[in-house]
């Protein structure tokens, strides 16, 4: 006589038949230390990271970066004070050829006092452009100051070193009885000012526009010269309206609303699926290759990039300026910004056409001209300047916070 068998006794033979050395218990614990134990310990305090552990560590370290920004404020304030003249006149501190190749034009305004930030801004600079000699020689540091006050004291310092344009020196303060010009459409028209004082005082091939709490990194120049000179000399790029060399890191993650980032988070799996199922099939000495041992692997690693950071693993590209990436750009945020010189001059024109407000500053502004005007622009990642800017000069930040 034939007895049936139940369902659940089928599942209970099959799950006995399961060994520690079959392949679906090793992939599943794998994925149980990997992403339960191992990924939560190392990157617990890795700020970008879907691991970080914001309640135990954000106050803490948001107080250390500031105390870190002081100091770095104060060094810098001593770097431009003892600077040694040149007989026995105040040297300045960059000086291109006559007609420069690019511009670096930092816009400042007078905030917190004691960090000194547009101080660090420019004494980088100056480090770099040393450090790169003959190389940058068309290279011209010059300083926009949109402070309506004159208390702009490292502005005043500056100006023994640097060229600066004063927006608002011998004007009357007016701004307070204008009720239509709000702070975010000040923004705008000083940002105007300051690209249109580089173009019309020197004339460049390019001008980098930069916010006064945006630090640049080590390799900034090798990468845009690299960037410029070749990568930009192909037809799609040539005619960019500007180039963001900073996005913030928060919204560097795949699982974000830009689709050439998913197409990069496939080429990871693609790239590093075949790789661990080889080492896989290796150190586990199982005979040859397996498709769905290859699937979960590939899940497996963009998974884990995603989770610890796209951001993290975006550093690597920085071991050569030609493993910098160009993607299209975002709307936000524009601590640092290329202009080639006649896209400049259109991006005056398009900006005068458009009023700021609170919802839509100068970086939606810049971003919305791109569709309207058949525009195309680009961000370099990863980042070439460093926000260091906790302070907004638009809003008060009475608790400041890294994220």
């Amino acid at each position: 006589m034939s007895t049936s068998t139940s369902p659940a006794a089928m599942l209970l033979r099959r799950l006995r038949r399961l060994s520690w050395g079959s392949t679906a218990v090793q992939l599943f614990i794998l994925t149980v230390v990997t992403f339960g134990l191992l990924a939560p310990l190392a990157c617990h305090r890795l700020l970008h990271s879907y691991f970080y552990l914001r309640h135990w560590h954000l106050n803490q370290m948001s107080q250390e970066f500031l105390q870190q920004s002081l100091k770095e404020g104060e060094a810098a304030l001593h770097y431009f004070e003892e600077l040694p003249s040149a007989n026995g006149s105040v040297p300045i501190v960059w000086q291109a050829t006559p007609r420069p190749w690019l511009v670096i034009t930092i816009i400042t305004v007078d905030r917190q006092p004691g960090f000194h930030y547009v101080l660090q801004v420019v004494s980088q600079f100056h480090r770099l452009l040393q450090q790169c000699g003959p190389q940058c020689e068309g290279h011209q540091l010059f300083l926009c100051n949109v402070e309506r006050s004159v208390s702009h004291f490292d502005a005043k310092l500056l100006s023994k070193y640097v060229p600066v344009a004063n927006r608002y020196e011998g004007t009357e303060d007016d701004y307070g009885d204008d009720p239509s010009t709000n702070s975010f459409e000040k923004e705008k028209q000083d940002y105007v000012y300051c690209l249109e004082s580089s173009l019309q005082t020197y004339n460049p091939d390019y001008v980098l526009m930069v916010e006064d709490d945006a630090v640049p990194e080590e390799q900034i120049f090798p990468v845009l010269e690299h960037l410029l000179r070749a990568r930009f000399s192909e037809p799609h790029l040539r005619d960019a309206l500007y180039l963001k060399l900073y996005h913030p890191e928060r919204l560097q993650h795949y699982i974000n609303p830009e689709p050439m980032r998913i197409l990069e988070w496939v080429g990871v799996g693609m790239l590093l699926g075949p790789l661990l199922t080889w080492m896989y099939t290796r150190f586990a000495s199982r005979p040859g290759f397996s498709w769905p041992v290859m699937l979960f692997f590939s899940v497996y690693s963009m998974g884990l990039v995603e989770l610890v950071g796209r951001h993290y693993f975006l550093e690597l590209r920085r071991l050569s300026p030609s493993l910098y990436s160009v993607v299209p750009a975002s709307q936000c945020c524009t601590p640092a910004m290329l202009f080639p010189a006649p896209a400049a001059r259109r991006t005056l024109t398009y900006l005068s056409q458009v009023y700021c407000h609170k919802g839509f500053g100068k970086d939606m502004a810049l971003y919305s001209l791109l569709r309207a005007k058949g525009e195309r622009a680009y961000v370099v990642e990863p980042n070439l300047v460093k926000h260091i800017g906790l302070f907004s000069s638009l809003r008060y930040n009475f608790h400041p916070s890294l994220l």
